[in-house]
């Protein structure tokens, strides 16, 4: 067994019985700075770190463990660490099998004053000199975004997944669809050879003008679907959200007045451009009006708004729709989820994709009966630069 070595001030220890006044006020006072040194240096720790015994009782705690628990610093020593959070107490109480404390690692959720996932690391170890009992290190650490981030990720992933498989699910429907197109012209043009009176053989030609037109109307839907769906990263360029907005207006402006629709557009004195694609732009547009389109009544009215701050350019889509149901509200982004008889619950899902690839942000709130507010953040345009180039 190696020989342990001693510091000069476990050799002064050693002599406190021999020392004199003079001697013993400045060891006081070593130890004191010494003590001070060590608490600034687990202060300036981002993790918490807690001191307690087998039972739970907190000896020590720095700044951090104390912001982690939200319990003032002169309160947390003495308290029960089982006690202040719920559930964490671990199952074991004794040593192992051959004498050793075991160690812990957990995570587990507070509440207060806001949710947040605390990453637990429980270590023991055993004082020296008789007397000395076991204790336990506790080491915190909030992992809130780094849980959020992995979530995301995951959540992007089985995005992606999804989007893909529909995308190749959409292609291999166009692949009929042209064979139906080329025997539809087929059984034209044979028909128009046949010698049958002229009234049956136009009646019979109108009908598969009628079928071509419909297999030309569903691969149209197709081709845009897919280009809806496809994963590509965005062309960004100088683009005015108001501009773009305009056209897409433009474009719902039939649909908008046949459902008696009313449209304000309220903006601030200065919109800036931002980086944008935007075909892209226009998508995320098209879909957030469509929706509240579809979600009122006629006569109802959709009110937007475009505002920017320091950091980001928002624009508002506020409808005096049926509102959306708290828990159909935080299923809003999941794939395939929809409240429509109709509808593909693909809309959104691709609005915040967009929005993503964008560096921006998508919003929703509801109330039942009231309507409903979909907010668009995007960062402004000398923003995103700072970004990038950090």
């Amino acid at each position: 067994m190696p020989k342990k070595k001693h510091s000069s001030l476990d050799r002064v220890l050693g002599r406190l019985d021999t020392l004199d006044a003079v001697n013993l006020a400045n060891l006081v006072q070593r130890l004191a700075r010494e003590r001070g040194l060590f608490e600034d240096i687990f202060n300036a720790l981002q993790e918490g770190v807690l001191v307690i015994t087998p039972e739970g009782v907190i000896e020590y705690a720095n700044d951090s463990a104390n912001r982690l628990i939200e319990v003032n610093a002169d309160e947390l020593p003495g308290q029960t660490l089982w006690r202040l959070v719920p559930g964490l107490r671990p199952s074991f109480g004794t040593a192992m099998d051959d004498g050793a404390m075991p160690a812990l690692a957990r995570e587990f959720e507070l509440t207060y004053p806001e949710p947040r996932t605390v990453r637990l690391y429980m270590v023991p170890f055993r004082g020296e000199g008789k007397g000395q009992h076991n204790r336990y290190a506790v080491i915190l650490t909030d992992v809130s975004r780094e849980k959020a981030s992995t979530e995301k990720r995951i959540e992007n992933e089985r995005t992606s997944s999804i989007l893909l498989l529909a995308a190749g699910v959409a292609h291999e429907l166009g692949n009929p669809l042209n064979s139906l197109n080329i025997h539809l012209q087929l059984i034209e043009r044979r028909l128009k050879k046949l010698a049958a009176p002229a009234k049956e053989v136009d009646g019979l030609t109108d009908s598969i003008g009628v079928c071509r037109d419909e297999v030309r109307r569903l691969d149209g839907i197709i081709n845009n679907f897919i280009e809806a769906i496809r994963p590509r990263p965005p062309d960004l360029m100088d683009v005015s959200l108001l501009e773009v907005l305009d056209e897409v207006l433009s474009f719902q402006q039939s649909e908008l007045a046949d459902r008696g629709i009313e449209v304000e557009v309220e903006t601030g004195a200065s919109i800036p451009v931002i980086m944008a694609d935007r075909n892209q732009l226009k998508q995320v547009f098209f879909n957030v009006i469509k929706n509240a389109m579809e979600a009122m009544e006629p006569g109802g009215a959709l009110r937007l708004k475009a505002r920017a701050d320091d950091d980001f350019v928002y624009l508002l889509f506020g409808d005096t729709g049926t509102g959306i149901k708290q828990e159909d509200l935080l299923r809003m982004f999941e794939p395939y989820h929809t409240t429509k008889p109709t509808g593909n619950g693909l809309g959104l899902m691709i609005v915040q994709r967009i929005m993503r690839e964008h560096g921006g942000q998508v919003g929703v709130e509801s109330k039942e009966k009231v309507g409903t507010v979909v907010t668009l953040e995007f960062p402004r345009k000398d923003r995103r630069v700072r970004m990038l180039g950090s």
